[in-house]
């Protein structure tokens, strides 16, 4: 079985992609859908589950991270945040959640409990918080996605596909990782 140290370029780096697909993906939703309300919850939009993401992230890194020296990046207004203020706060949250995972190798493969970690639905070991983490997201890629095509507004391929984007050789980033 690899060792921590070993597997830390492999996790910390399917990290980075993932951040990178996200801040892609919520840079090139069309202006027009950034207010698109969920059916049956108005007050629910594309803008508020985008921002969502990034909120989350802060928690995580907070709940988890605090206690081992590591700052959560400030939260977003749902209601306000534009596309640009939140790929610039997925930046700084992705760069959180990256010292939690480096934290949790370090430390023999588990993210350490901290006293604010009260939810136990979620193991500590790396593998399995670094899967919670692209699972969520992926599933709000997911949603708005789906919100957009039930609205009418199917977005462009160059958008959707960059969602399949995860190989890094030669790939170039819009996101800056």
């Amino acid at each position: 079985m690899a060792q921590s140290g070993e597997l830390q370029p492999s996790l910390v780096g399917a990290w980075r992609t993932n951040n990178r697909v996200t801040i892609d993906f919520i840079q090139q939703l069309p202006p027009p859908l950034w207010d698109l309300a969920v059916p049956a919850v108005p007050s629910r939009t594309i803008r508020a589950i985008a921002a969502h993401v990034h909120n989350a992230r802060c928690s995580w890194v907070k709940t988890l991270g605090r206690e081992h020296g590591i700052t959560a990046p400030g939260r977003v207004d749902h209601h306000r945040v534009t596309a640009r203020q939140l790929a610039a706060a997925l930046r700084l949250s992705g760069t959180g959640i990256e010292a939690l995972l480096t934290l949790g190798l370090a430390a023999g493969g588990r993210v350490p409990p901290s006293k604010g970690y009260v939810w136990r639905n979620l193991s500590l070991d790396v593998g399995h918080v670094l899967t919670y983490f692209v699972a969520h997201e992926a599933h709000h890629r997911g949603q708005i996605i789906m919100m957009a095509r039930q609205s009418g507004h199917r977005l462009p391929r160059t958008t959707t596909d960059g969602l399949w984007q995860w190989k890094m050789d030669g790939a170039k980033s819009r996101a800056g990782d």
